[in-house]
């Protein structure tokens, strides 16, 4: 608790300074003028590290921080004006994460609130007096009101959230797709803090979900070497096996395959599109589903 507390007054000084410092361009940029894409980036952050997310949501925030960074620093080094476009784009996506966990963190204390008042509102409704009666079942409305867009906030936040993580079933089993940008920074196969949080949501579905077969599929977008983005979206991929493992996915029911840049999802032509394609699937096919399956086949 007293780690998290000095966290959170860290960036109650610190975050609003290098919020200017990042917006300002300090942080490693040449003269040249930045693409848009970056000044977007640059400004989301700004004004994410000065409202709610400093405090409600720092390790989003600072995964957000490093993804400016790393734009700018690619802006300020010369990198073609491409990839300066897609780390500003992955940034920018990080920012949007930041302020959308600080708002459902927010909502849900919010809601808890409102739901500890109304409780006791229908305690004191249950031993109030006739003069009482009018008055606390008034308060016990306006409450319930409160609650209910309370609940409306909360849905929209985690709404926000799930743009994260898609799931939809097709022909091959469930598929559940995770976005590249908030699993690994940009060329590295290492998780990211983000990345963990989802995962373990993922895991515990997972569990939820029974005996099933599940194979982890790495995809890049189309820059670099064919061999390359092979061997890069392979380690993502084994590194997403490894940490679900390690949340109690047994080792014999999951595997990973790295298949590089061949099943695009949208253009490679944009930034966007790019993003898109960088990610991670996670195909799941309950045991019991495809026996019942093979049982129906085999019978005629």
């Amino acid at each position: 608790m007293a780690v998290l507390k000095n966290t959170i007054g860290f960036w109650r000084v610190a975050a609003p300074l290098l919020g200017a410092a990042i917006g300002s361009g300090v942080l490693g940029c040449g003269t040249a003028a930045a693409p848009q894409e970056l000044h977007n980036a640059r400004h989301a952050y700004t004004q994410a590290s000065q409202g709610a997310a400093a405090q409600l949501a720092p390790a989003q925030l600072d995964t957000a921080r490093q993804a400016v960074e790393r734009a700018n620093m690619a802006f300020g080094s010369g990198a073609d004006e491409a990839v300066v476009r897609d780390l500003a784009y992955v940034a920018e996506r990080q920012v949007a994460i930041a302020v959308s966990t600080a708002g459902l963190e927010q909502a849900n204390r919010t809601l808890a609130k409102y739901e500890k008042d109304e409780d006791e509102l229908r305690r004191k409704l249950q031993n109030a007096t006739q003069s009482e009666l009018a008055r606390i079942k008034k308060e016990l409305q306006t409450e319930h009101q409160a609650r209910l867009v309370a609940e409306r906030s909360a849905e929209a936040a985690l709404k926000s959230l799930d743009e994260v993580a898609r799931v939809k079933e097709e022909s091959r089993g469930i598929v559940i797709t995770l976005s590249g940008a908030v699993l690994f920074a940009t060329g590295e196969h290492a998780l990211l803090p983000i990345a963990k949080d989802k995962l373990r949501e993922v895991a515990q579905a997972l569990l939820d979900q029974g005996d099933s077969t599940i194979v982890v599929e790495g995809h890049t977008d189309a820059r670099g070497s064919s061999s390359k983005n092979h061997e890069l979206s392979l380690l993502r991929a084994q590194e997403v096996r490894g940490y679900l493992v390690s949340q109690g996915i047994p080792t014999n029911s999951i595997q990973a395959q790295g298949l590089g840049e061949e099943r695009p999802v949208a253009t490679n032509d944009t930034a966007e599109g790019r993003a898109n394609n960088r990610r991670v699937e996670i195909v799941v096919n309950p045991r019991n589903k495809s026996k019942a399956h093979a049982d129906s086949t085999a019978g005629g």
